[in-house]
């Protein structure tokens, strides 16, 4: 089984507005909501590859409503757990740019994510995925990862993907997550780099990351592609397939998703990583995360 947590879902208000001013008023060309958060679109995407996830995470208000009823009406199993205050509303401005502007979301309490350490403790056995995604709320701090994979330890065998940044992924590496896939930028960010490196360097800044206790490292370059390092010493490296960029909201859920569907059917890094790469393109180049034939189509043209 795959389980996905997202500790800050979201609706995403997605305009777009043509030649964007400051300081007036503004009209948009076209707007769309959508629910967010980076774990729920894992199970999207998961769920797309034909793969069966439960959703887990905290939702609050009209908003958290909203969440829940989406995720129904997209045919996704949940569990979340009802908090205080209000789901965040996220903003996604295109224009000549794209522009986000996040919310800072509901009101989690340490005796919420109590619950759901015993949710997860009911549930999780050796084999399956846990994949923790994204920012948490302001109630609570940067060692919120590191913590809850500390009160899960006890459980032997289960695969953790955690996809974060700064200290909330670096405070949790010593719990030895199967899998983390930093960005190029969240890489240079946590070594303090003010330039990004060549492969080699990147690899290098790989493997650190591997001292730090990450089993396997993948660093997502968005159209330059994808590097990896492996627990069995290997430095990967797969090109993106060449596109038009869309929108890149939800890219990177994508290349989890991919590489663990791919990894589970394989046990093939290359392969994972490849699938990982496409499945990542894939949906920069729509407007919405994408199908399995759009990834396999994209795939096709990186063999």
């Amino acid at each position: 089984m795959i389980y996905t947590v997202t500790f800050n879902p979201s609706l995403d208000y997605y305009v777009q507005v043509n030649n964007i001013k400051s300081g007036i008023v503004n009209r948009t060309a076209s707007e769309r909501l959508a629910v967010g958060g980076k774990g729920i679109n894992v199970s999207l995407a998961l769920k797309e590859l034909g793969e069966e996830t439960l959703a887990l995470g905290f939702v609050a208000g009209f908003t958290g409503k909203y969440i829940r009823e989406k995720v129904s009406e997209l045919g996704l199993d949940y569990a979340f757990i009802e908090v205080g205050g209000q789901s965040r509303i996220n903003v996604k401005i295109k224009s000549s740019t794209e522009t986000d502007i996040n919310g800072r979301g509901a009101q989690v309490s340490a005796a919420d994510v109590s619950k759901l350490v015993r949710k997860l403790k009911q549930r999780l056995q050796s084999g399956d995925w846990l994949i923790i995604s994204g920012s948490v709320p302001s109630t609570l701090d940067s060692m919120t990862y590191a913590n809850l994979l500390k009160k899960l330890k006890s459980i032997q065998g289960v695969n953790v993907v955690l996809d974060a940044c700064g200290k909330l992924l670096t405070e949790a590496l010593k719990y030895r997550p199967f899998l983390i896939k930093p960005n190029i930028y969240e890489m240079c960010e946590i070594f303090g780099l003010n330039a990004v490196p060549d492969i080699e360097g990147i690899f290098s800044c790989a493997r650190k990351l591997q001292d730090m206790g990450a089993r396997n490292v993948i660093v997502s370059m968005g159209s330059s592609g994808a590097a990896m390092v492996t627990e069995t010493a290997q430095s990967l490296y797969v090109r993106a397939a060449r596109g038009q960029l869309v929108n890149s909201v939800g890219a990177g859920d994508s290349m989890i998703a991919g590489f663990v569907h791919e990894y589970i059917r394989s046990g093939n890094y290359f392969s994972a990583l490849n699938f990982a790469t496409a499945a990542g393109s894939a949906c920069a180049f729509t407007k919405n995360l994408a199908t399995r034939e759009q990834i396999e189509y994209i795939e096709s043209l990186m063999l």
